[in-house]
Formats: C-alpha cells, sequence, structure tokens
C-alpha cells in the first residue's frame, strides 16, 4: 500500500476531523477475524497499530494472504459499494488498535456534505484500485507459470 492512500495523506485535515469524529476505538487479538469474504460490510477500521492481513478465498486451496496492511491504512472498502458484501476476508496478524466506523454514519455524513462524500469516496476508490493491483500481484506469484506477470 503507498502512502498515498494512507489517512493522512489521502484525505484533507478537515475531512479526517470529520471522519474521526465518527469513529469508536477497537483492539483485536492477533488471530482475530475482522469479516469474511462475501459476507455483509457494516464498517470499517483504520489501523492505528498492529498489522491486518487481508485474504482471498481460493477454491481448493487455503486462503491466500494478498496484502498485509498497517498505521494508517484503511481496513474494507466494500462498506461504500452496493451491494456491500466483503471482497476479500481480513484477520489481524498481530494485536491491532483501530479507529472503528459504522458504515451507515459514514455514508450518511457524505450524503449530508457532498465535499467529505467526494473526498471519501476518492480516498476509497484510490484504496481499490491499490487492493485491486496487489491482489493481481500476488495470485501471480502464487499460481501463475514463472514470468506470467512481466508485462514490461
Amino acid at each position: 500500500m503507498t502512502s498515498a492512500t494512507t489517512m493522512s495523506t489521502a484525505l484533507e485535515p478537515v475531512h479526517r476531523e470529520r471522519l474521526m469524529s465518527l469513529a469508536r476505538d477497537v483492539s483485536f487479538e492477533a488471530g482475530t477475524r475482522l469479516f469474511e469474504e462475501g459476507r455483509h460490510a457494516d464498517r470499517f477500521w483504520i489501523v492505528r497499530t498492529g498489522t491486518v492481513a487481508l485474504d482471498l478465498h481460493v477454491p481448493g486451496r487455503r486462503s491466500a494472504v494478498v496484502e498485509s496492511l498497517g498505521h494508517g491504512e484503511l481496513v474494507g472498502w466494500s462498506w461504500h459499494f452496493p451491494p456491500y458484501l466483503w471482497q476479500l476476508g481480513a484477520e489481524a496478524m498481530t494485536p491491532v488498535r483501530a479507529s472503528e466506523f459504522d458504515a451507515e454514519t459514514v455514508r450518511a455524513a457524505c450524503a449530508a456534505d457532498p465535499a467529505f462524500g467526494r473526498a471519501i469516496a476518492v480516498w476509497v476508490g484510490r484504496v481499490v484500485a491499490e487492493r485491486l493491483h496487489a491482489t493481481r500481484v500476488r495470485l501471480l506469484d502464487l499460481y501463475a507459470p514463472y514470468g506470467s506477470g512481466d508485462r514490461w
């Protein structure tokens, strides 16, 4: 994940403050599943400390870890797009402290303030693009014949 997608660099201070006013502090022990692929996405997190692994179900194999997230990074983007179903799974790899957000509350704040809503949408869109790229690269590393991911 590039620093351009962490909350501190992706959002202007006024939008960061607005978003953080909607947060509650949570913590997870190592090994805790935050969410499962295909289930309802009703919240999201910003990591304060610790590491969260994103994984993808691979039929006939164990889930593939596609990315690890740390300080300042968004965990979960599926809450932002209907039908609000997780596209990946997530697990705390270490003890994690995070800010948790209720998806409906944040979506309502986005609808009420178009500038805030656009800032959140652009940020989440950047995160989706980064995660798609990271997932593609990881799956090619794991399952494709040598050199399949080389495009340049």
